[in-house]
């Protein structure tokens, strides 16, 4: 039993899906709705613009989702669909591309709505303000006590549970810059400030929350055709009203991926694969479970090589 599995932001890179694109005309299509969809050549930024640009909020959570849903559709091309998984689940703004997967929202609705976020987000707080630290090798119950502690009486809360040795805080940057000593004097492996232009999935979001609520309310979401496994709850929803009150909730809320991954262990999930750019939802899946086999489909090469897995 396998789960599909769609990665957040920090997977982007200038030149993505453009191999899917040429090698696949339903992949190309993709690119094309999201272009009209936003009114503006996101393609081109994706494959000929520069780092910086394509790493700014409002154009990496579209630009990921088309990478993603470029190679759903290369994948539907080979005879796979989304019905050859369990569960879907997304990392943060993949979450957004797996409902697109399961045929929750239309294509140009995720762009829109992730144009929509990557702009809320960003605008929530000052540059400068805030700030994200990723702590490695603490468990998240010590690295969330690290981030109470931090806090004092500013914003500091564990904002990413991503494998069991890799936690991120997010909040006000003196409060993350004091997690960061704090973690070391805990036995972290490491502590270091992320760069990254706010702080995500924290308290200090909720303005965030909030123009999200009010895009949602506009957006018409139908039930996936198999199950989500959500970042707040870690656990699978399939009703539209809750799976929008948990997209609303997931922006001030904790990424509970490694519970995610854990409940569709349990759940009799045996193989992820991870569909769009990089392989970051791989490395955190075998240090959750090393029984977990993983596949990452991120261009045409993997796009064939699951398909002969999968007609195995």
């Amino acid at each position: 039993m396998r789960a599909f599995v769609f990665p957040g932001q920090g997977a982007q890179t200038v030149g993505m899906g453009r191999d899917l694109a040429q090698a696949y005309p339903a992949a190309a299509a993709v690119f094309e709705e999201v272009d009209d969809a936003l009114g503006e050549k996101l393609s081109t930024l994706i494959w000929d613009g520069s780092a910086e640009e394509l790493t700014l909020t409002a154009n990496a959570q579209p630009a990921l989702m088309a990478t993603s849903m470029a190679a759903m559709r290369a994948l539907e091309a080979e005879g796979i669909g989304v019905s050859a998984a369990a569960y879907v689940a997304g990392h943060s703004l993949g979450e957004y591309s797996a409902l697109c997967a399961a045929g929750a929202l239309s294509l140009a609705d995720t762009a829109r709505l992730l144009r929509t976020r990557g702009r809320a987000m960003q605008e929530a707080v000052p540059v400068g303000v805030g700030a994200m630290a990723a702590l490695l090798g603490l468990d998240f119950e010590t690295a969330k006590a690290v981030a109470e502690e931090a806090a004092e009486s500013e914003v500091c809360q564990a904002a990413n549970d991503n494998d069991p040795g890799q936690v991120v805080v997010s909040g006000h940057k003196a409060a993350v810059e004091r997690a960061v000593e704090i973690a070391k004097g805990r036995g972290a492996r490491r502590a270091v400030l992320l760069p990254v232009s706010a702080p995500f999935h924290c308290a200090l979001m909720q303005p965030a929350a909030d123009v999200m609520a009010e895009a949602l309310a506009a957006v018409e979401i139908a039930a996936p055709a198999v199950p989500l496994v959500a970042n707040v709850r870690a656990a699978a929803v399939n009703e539209p009203d809750e799976i929008k009150t948990l997209l609303v909730e997931q922006v001030t809320g904790s990424v509970r991926w490694r519970e995610s991954v854990e409940w569709m262990v349990t759940s009799g999930v045996t193989g992820l694969v991870e569909i769009g750019a990089g392989k970051a939802l791989c490395g955190m899946a075998r240090r959750i479970n090393r029984d977990l086999t993983t596949d990452a489909v991120s261009g045409p090469d993997g796009v064939r090589a699951l398909a002969g897995v999968l007609a195995e």
